[in-house]
C-alpha cells in the first residue's frame, strides 16, 4: 500500500518541530515575550522585528501555523472566484519572512511556481530557506531575497503578489507605497494581489485602505466582498473579518503556554484581481447562528449593504446548506 500523501500543513509542523530545542528556554522565552509585544503595540518600526535566530525560531513556533492557516484560507477564496482555469505561473510575497505564505499557497494551488519571497531580515530569511529544504518543490521553485520596498530596486513581476502580516510594521507612507509595489508587480491580465492582516478593528482598517488602492489601480475585488463598491461598514463601529482553525502541536502548545489542541486565528483580508472574479451572491461575515427550526445568517450583500437574513426549515436543501455553512463561506452555496 502506498504511505499517504502528506499536506502541507504536516510537512510545515513537522519543519517546525524541534526549532527551539537548540535555545536555553530563557532565551526563547524573551524572544516571544518580545514579539508578542512587538505584535500586539501600535508603533510602527523602521527596522526590522525579527533580528537574530533566536528571534525568527520564537516567530516561526509562535506564529507561523497562525499566519499559514490564515493565508491558506484567503487563497482558497481567492481560487474559488477564479476561473476555473486560473492558475498564477508565479509569486511574490512581500515581507514574507519565514515563508508562511509560500507554504499556504504550496497547499492551496496545484503544482509549483517560481516564486521570490522579498524581506529586510536575513535571519529570516535564512530559517525559510531551511524550513523550505523539507519539501522538494519549494526548495528548487523558491528565491529568498533580501530587500525593501522604495529602496529603487524593481520588483520581481509576478501573476499572484501576497502581502500577509506586513502593513502593521509600516509607517502610513510605507503601507501605501507597499500596495502600489504590490499592484504594479502584478499587472498582468490575469494577476491578483492578497493582503492579509490580524482581524482587529485596525487591522481591518489597513485592509481597508489597501483595497481602496488597489481598486483605483484597476482590481476588482474578488474576496471576501461580493462587490468592488465602498465597504458597507461604517468605520469605528464595526470591522470586518473572518476566523481561522489552527492545529496546535506541542511546540505551539508549549511555545504559547495554551493546553488546548487548537486556537481560532482572527484574520482580516482582501483579494484583488484584474480578471472578472466569479463571486458569490453574498458572504457570510458572522459566525452562524443555529437555533432551534432556523439559522440566522449576517451576510454581506452585492448591493452593497449588510443584512441578516433567517433561514428555516422550510427552506428545504438551503436550510441544510446553511446549518453547515461556515463564518466567511460564500451565500448561497453552489450545490444549494
Amino acid at each position: 500500500m502506498n504511505a499517504p500523501i502528506q499536506s502541507s500543513a504536516d510537512t510545515l509542523r513537522s519543519a517546525l518541530a524541534g526549532l527551539l530545542d537548540g535555545l536555553p528556554p530563557s532565551q526563547a522565552a524573551r524572544a516571544v515575550d518580545r514579539l508578542i509585544a512587538s505584535y500586539r503595540g501600535t508603533t510602527p518600526t523602521d527596522a526590522p522585528i525579527l533580528r537574530d535566530r533566536a528571534d525568527v525560531a520564537a516567530y516561526a513556533a509562535y506564529r507561523m501555523p497562525a499566519t499559514f492557516e490564515a493565508v491558506r484560507s484567503a487563497l482558497g477564496a481567492l481560487l474559488d472566484a477564479a476561473p476555473a482555469d486560473w492558475l498564477p505561473g508565479s509569486h511574490l510575497d512581500i515581507g514574507g519572512g519565514t515563508g508562511a505564505a509560500v507554504w499556504a499557497a504550496r497547499d492551496v494551488l496545484p503544482g509549483t511556481r517560481p516564486t521570490t519571497v522579498l524581506d529586510w531580515s536575513e535571519p529570516a530569511l535564512a530559517l525559510g530557506r531551511e524550513l523550505a529544504s523539507r519539501d522538494a518543490g519549494l526548495e528548487s521553485s523558491v528565491t529568498w531575497k533580501r530587500g525593501r520596498i522604495g529602496t529603487g530596486d524593481p520588483l520581481p513581476g509576478a501573476d499572484l503578489v501576497t502581502v500577509s502580516y506586513v502593513l502593521k510594521e509600516l509607517t502610513e507612507a510605507d503601507r501605501a507605497a507597499v500596495v502600489d509595489a504590490a499592484a504594479g508587480a502584478s499587472d498582468a491580465s490575469g494577476g491578483a494581489v492578497v493582503v492579509i492582516e490580524p482581524g482587529t478593528p485596525d487591522g481591518y482598517l489597513r485592509v481597508i485602505e489597501a483595497r481602496d488602492r488597489l481598486i483605483a489601480a484597476g482590481f476588482q475585488v474578488a474576496a471576501p466582498c461580493p462587490h468592488s463598491a465602498a465597504c458597507p461598514i461604517v468605520a469605528g463601529t464595526d470591522w470586518c473579518h473572518f476566523s481561522a482553525r489552527v492545529a496546535r502541536s506541542s511546540l505551539h502548545r508549549r511555545v504559547k503556554g495554551g493546553s488546548l489542541a487548537y486556537e481560532d486565528e482572527k484574520f482580516a483580508y482582501v483579494a484583488a484581481v484584474r480578471f472578472d472574479p466569479e463571486r458569490g451572491e453574498s458572504r457570510i461575515v458572522r459566525k452562524p447562528q443555529i437555533r432551534k427550526g432556523q439559522v440566522l445568517l449576517d451576510l454581506c450583500e452585492p448591493v452593497p449593504g449588510l443584512n441578516r437574513v433567517t433561514v428555516t426549515k422550510k427552506h428545504g436543501s438551503l436550510y441544510r446548506a446553511a446549518r453547515d455553512a461556515e463564518w466567511g463561506d460564500p451565500w448561497p452555496p453552489a450545490s444549494a
